[in-house]
């Protein structure tokens, strides 16, 4: 249930938090995923709110001499944990189908950019022109539009969100 609330708030692909490691995470709350978890292959970088690291805390305190994220006795989740435990609790829903939540709300929700949004995701842009000139990560973008979304998950509410619509 940790792993999967981190994905949502994070808006992550399963692989990239149950393969998840701690010592990819900084102690300035920014969470390193190496290319060989994510989907197109490069490196990602993802600003960790305030729940997220509470998370990660509480993960630690119940398996601490673990290298994972989140684990059950040293041990990486499966792939298929977080989709057993929402078929448990009775949803027919998508793990994946969150981050598809999350692109939606950017667009329909709030002001943030597309661009932001995208790269949050980790999406690659189609057009190399585009590409070669949109390098940086957006990261101070990406910082306020997760903490949006953290707020939006925990309330359910747009009003305490900083930069929403």
């Amino acid at each position: 249930a940790l792993a999967l609330e981190f994905l949502v708030l994070n808006a992550n692909r399963t692989g990239e938090v149950t393969g998840g490691r701690r010592e990819e995470v900084s102690e300035n709350g920014i969470w390193t995923i190496p290319g060989e978890r994510m989907k197109v292959g490069k490196e990602h970088r993802v600003p960790l709110g305030q729940r997220s690291l509470e998370l990660l805390e509480i993960a630690k305190s119940l398996d601490p001499d673990s290298d994972y994220l989140f684990s059950r006795k040293g041990k990486q989740l499966s792939g298929m944990a977080m989709s057993m435990l929402l078929r448990r609790l009775g949803y027919s829903v998508t793990v994946h189908g969150f981050r598809s939540t999350f692109r939606d709300w950017v667009a329909e929700e709030t002001t943030h950019s597309p661009e932001v949004a995208e790269k949050a995701l980790a999406h690659t842009i189609a057009s190399k022109v585009e590409a070669a000139y949109r390098r940086g990560e957006l990261l101070e973008p990406r910082r306020r539009l997760m903490a949006d979304w953290e707020c939006y998950c925990l309330t359910g509410q747009l009003a305490c969100c900083a930069t929403s619509a």
